[in-house]
């Protein structure tokens, strides 16, 4: 056993072992879900996978990964109809909100990453095919795979110089890289970065994100509860917040933000502590739980308190708040209210997303570090002119930038990894 093996499958037990002490003593109830969620997956898995034909094998850090491979696993789906399909998570906020996905045979946790449980897996699912999205290179699972021959590919890639792959010590995880049978990346600077260290077999797809709120625009979800919420013409819907932009929003509000407007807010953690903290910064707030109950009133500010009708919420507002900016990881997806053509406003720390730099530059998004712009920002959009260039930017952009899906087809069909001969 390498030494990098060795470090590797320590750190994965620590992690476990970290795990257990925050479930345990901490009753962290994400922690709890993860492990519970892994407790003996095997009989679902053999009973979902007997038979013969070909499996494709999907599998997504969490929710934000899978609804950008979505576009590709439902071409695959209508392309190929007799296809088995396993859809496997790493984190609770992906499965639990799409444990019942229909575009899926079964969707399960991904077991952790030992040699025994990529064994057992590869042995009862026997993908013909395997696609992660974006990231996630589970080192035993993926060496289980080679070994096998099994096709791997990546979509939606981003790669960057600091990350571990390009460091002197990332010689294990730059390995999986090197044998996957095709990367699919987002841009020319992940092309030419993987090249520089030898990796040859890239395309530059984009990112399937464009297809899959585009596809939002053009099949529009109603919600109807937010219909009868929403009175005045007026609305900003602020989406996946953390408690930076909460304040930010709030100082807003009161601060002259409220007049002859309503304030939609969907934070990014929907745990009853969370939502509490911002029913403090907002306490004539209504929750979305309390609407089918009649219990709005006239309130003007809603708290979303569920997850999974963000993307759809944004075609609401006349304007979009994309929260994140405001913390060390930076913005959340931006392109979900673009699609709509609704102008973006977002926190200071975007740099690291392509799709925020090219909207900041164009004038469809705008940068907000504080309260007093936030206010100036929306005063701003009261501007007829100003606010429909905002709005058609936004929306062209992602109507220009569609097309990864159908590369990614090509390929496959051209492989021929999900037909039986």
């Amino acid at each position: 056993m390498s030494l990098s093996i060795f470090f590797y499958n320590v750190g994965i037990r620590l992690y476990r072992a970290v795990l257990g002490l925050v479930a345990g003593i901490g009753g962290n109830k994400k922690a709890q879900l993860w492990l519970n969620g892994r407790k003996n997956p095997w009989p679902a898995l053999e009973a979902a996978f007997k038979g013969s034909g070909p499996v494709l094998w999907v599998h997504a850090a969490s929710l934000g990964e899978f609804e950008q491979g979505r576009p590709v696993l439902e071409a695959i789906r209508k392309e190929y109809p007799g296809l088995r399909i396993l859809l496997t998570f790493f984190s609770p906020s992906g499965y639990e909100v799409r444990k019942d996905y229909p575009g899926a045979d079964h969707v399960c946790y991904l077991p952790l990453d030992t040699p025994a449980n990529a064994r057992k897996f590869l042995d009862i699912v026997q993908p013909s095919l395997a696609i992660f999205i974006k990231y996630e290179f589970w080192v035993h699972y993926f060496q289980g795979m080679y070994s096998r021959k099994i096709p791997v590919i990546l979509i939606s890639g981003v790669f960057r110089h600091g990350q571990v792959f390009f460091k002197w010590y990332g010689g294990l995880f730059r390995g999986l890289l090197e044998r996957m049978d095709r990367l699919f990346v987002q841009n020319e600077a992940s092309l030419h970065l993987l090249h520089n260290h030898g990796i040859d077999q890239v395309t530059v797809a984009g990112d399937t994100r464009f297809d899959r709120v585009w596809q939002l625009r053009r099949h529009p979800v109603a919600l109807p509860e937010i219909e009868k919420f929403i009175t005045l013409e007026n609305v900003l819907v602020a989406g996946s917040t953390w408690e930076a932009d909460e304040k930010v929003l709030a100082e807003w509000w009161y601060g002259g933000g409220r007049d002859g407007r309503q304030l939609i807010l969907a934070p990014h953690e929907v745990t009853p502590a969370h939502i509490a903290g911002v029913k403090n910064l907002f306490p004539d707030a209504v929750k979305y739980s309390a609407l089918a109950a009649s219990e709005a009133g006239n309130a003007s500010v809603l708290i979303i308190d569920n997850v999974g009708m963000l993307s759809a919420l944004y075609r609401y507002g006349r304007i979009a708040y994309v929260g994140g900016g405001f913390g060390k990881d930076g913005i959340h997806n931006l392109l979900e209210p673009a699609t709509y053509g609704k102008p973006v406003i977002i926190g200071p720390i975007f740099h690291q997303f392509l799709e925020a730099e090219t909207l900041v530059q164009t004038r469809g998004a705008i940068v907000v570090h504080n309260a007093a712009e936030l206010t100036r920002a929306v005063d701003a959009l009261k501007d007829p002119y100003y606010y429909g260039q905002a709005s058609e930017i936004a929306g062209r952009f992602v109507e220009e930038n569609q097309g990864a899906t159908d590369k990614i087809i090509r390929y496959i069909q051209e492989k021929r990894f999900l037909t039986r001969e």
